[in-house]
C-alpha cells in the first residue's frame, strides 16, 4: 500500500433536476418486471393517493439506497441498513408521535413534516450528532426524488446551535486510563473469561485496531514481511506488519515494532483454532461474534453507562500515546501544552494513518483541537482552535 496522494477529477454526483437514477457504474439489480424501465416510469406505477406511502418508500430503498448522497459511489452496507431503518420508522412516527392522521406519500413529503419530527427529535433530547445524520438521510431521500434543497439547515427547523452543532475534535480523554480503569486487570479477567474476546482485546490496546477489524484479524494470514507491504523503504518502522482492511474498504499496513505489540500478536495466534483462523469464534458469523464482543465488555462493567468508556477505548488509548511518543508531551484532550506547528503536524498525520483514516484532520477526533502557540511569546493562543458559532458545521469524524 503506498500513501501517495492521488488527484483525481472529482467524484461528486451531479444532481439531475427530475429523479436522478443510477449511474450505469452503480447500477443495482433490479425486479424482472422492471427490467428495461426508467426509475421515472417505475415510479409512474405507484400513484400518490392510491399506492401505500410505506409501499413507494420500500420501492425508493430498492432504487436508491446503495447511493451515495453527494458522490459517485456506493454506500457501504451498514449506512445501507441505518438509512432504510430510520427512513421506514421516519413515516411510521409522522403518525404514532408527531400526530398527523397518516403518514404522506414520500413524493408529498412537506416542510410541515420535518419541522414536526425535528420538534419530536428535540422533545426527546437526541443528541446533535442523531439530528444531523437524520437530516442528512432525508436529504438522501428528497435527492432520490429530485428535490436537492428541499431539507434545510437545523437552524430552519427552530433548533439552537447547541441542539444541533457536533464537535468534529474530541472534547474528553476516551481511554481507559483517563476513566481510572485498571486495563491490565480487566484484560486478564476478560482473557480468563473468553480468550479470544481478551486476545481481541489486547490487539486493540496494542495496535489501535477498531473492534471490527480486531475480530476480523487473522493472526498468521494478515501478518507480512516489510518487503512485501508495497510501502517505501524511507517509511520502514518494522521487520513485520499487520495488514488491516478498514472503513470503507481502506487497507493499511500496522507495523509490529514494539515488544508490547509483538506480544499482542503472539497472544492472538496463540488462542486462534488454526493458522487460517480469525479472532472470532469459529461456529459464529461476524454478526455474532461482535455481539459476543460486547456482551463479554458489558458483564465486566466497560460500558458508557458504568465506567464511561467502552472497548473503542483502548484505541483512543492507543492513538493518544502515539502523539506523546512523537511530541514528547500530552495530547490536547490530555491537557498536554502545545508544540510546534511542525511536529503537531507530523504527529497528527501518524496518528491518522495509524488509525486508518484518510485525512489529516480526523486525528482531531481522537486527540483534541490543536493547540496553537502564539508568534511572540511562545503561549498557547486562547482559546484553542475550534469552531465557532456561525462557523459551517465540521464534517463529522467517524473514529
Amino acid at each position: 500500500m503506498s500513501d501517495r496522494i492521488r488527484h483525481r477529477s472529482s467524484r461528486r454526483r451531479v444532481q439531475l433536476p427530475s429523479s436522478p437514477g443510477r449511474n450505469t457504474k452503480h447500477e443495482p439489480a433490479r425486479r424482472q418486471n422492471w427490467a428495461g424501465l426508467s426509475t421515472q416510469e417505475i415510479l409512474a406505477r405507484y400513484k400518490p393517493g392510491t399506492a401505500p406511502p410505506l409501499k413507494v418508500l420500500d420501492v425508493l430503498i430498492e432504487l436508491f439506497n446503495t447511493l451515495h448522497t453527494s458522490l459517485e459511489k456506493t454506500v457501504s452496507h451498514k449506512t445501507r441498513q441505518e438509512r432504510a431503518q430510520f427512513l421506514r420508522r421516519f413515516f411510521r412516527d409522522l403518525s404514532l408521535k408527531a400526530g398527523f392522521k397518516m403518514a404522506p406519500d414520500p413524493r408529498n413529503l412537506g416542510q410541515k413534516h420535518i419541522h414536526a419530527m425535528v420538534q419530536v427529535w428535540h422533545d426527546e433530547r437526541l443528541a446533535p450528532a442523531t439530528i444531523q445524520t437524520y437530516l442528512s438521510f432525508l436529504r438522501g431521500l428528497a435527492m432520490w426524488m429530485g428535490k436537492p434543497g428541499f431539507v434545510r439547515g437545523p437552524a430552519h427547523y427552530g433548533l439552537s446551535l447547541e441542539e444541533y452543532q457536533r464537535h468534529e475534535n474530541a472534547r474528553r480523554d476516551k481511554s481507559w486510563s483517563a476513566q481510572g480503569i485498571a486495563t491490565d486487570e480487566v484484560l486478564a479477567q476478560v482473557f480468563a473469561y473468553d480468550p479470544l474476546v481478551g486476545a481481541s482485546l489486547r490487539l486493540m490496546q496494542a495496535l489501535g485496531l477498531r473492534r471490527k477489524e480486531s475480530v476480523q484479524c487473522r493472526p498468521f494470514e494478515h501478518v507480512m514481511p516489510f518487503t512485501e507491504t508495497g510501502l517505501a523503504v524511507d517509511q520502514q518502522q518494522a521487520d513485520r506488519y499487520l495488514w488491516v482492511k478498514g472503513k470503507g474498504g481502506r487497507v493499511r499496513w500496522v507495523p509490529l515494532a514494539s515488544p508490547v505489540q509483538q506480544a499482542a500478536l503472539e497472544l492472538a495466534q496463540h488462542v486462534v483454532a488454526s493458522r487460517d483462523a480469525h479472532m472470532g469464534a469459529p461456529d459464529r458469523d461476524l454478526k455474532r461474534n461482535l455481539r459476543r464482543f460486547d456482551y463479554v465488555l458489558e458483564k465486566f462493567g466497560i460500558t458508557l453507562r458504568e465506567r464511561g468508556a467502552t472497548g473503542h477505548g483502548l484505541r483512543h488509548e492507543r492513538l493518544n500515546d502515539a502523539y506523546e511518543g512523537i511530541t514528547g508531551v500530552p495530547s490536547p484532550v490530555r491537557g498536554g501544552g502545545p508544540v510546534s506547528p511542525e511536529l503537531d503536524r507530523a504527529a497528527r498525520l501518524a496518528v491518522s494513518q495509524l488509525a486508518g483514516h484518510a485525512r489529516l484532520r480526523a486525528s482531531g477526533a481522537y486527540l483534541g483541537a490543536i493547540r496553537r502557540t502564539s508568534g511572540r511569546r511562545g503561549l498557547p493562543s486562547d482559546p484553542p482552535t475550534g469552531p465557532k458559532p456561525g462557523d459551517e458545521d465540521p464534517a463529522p469524524v467517524e473514529a
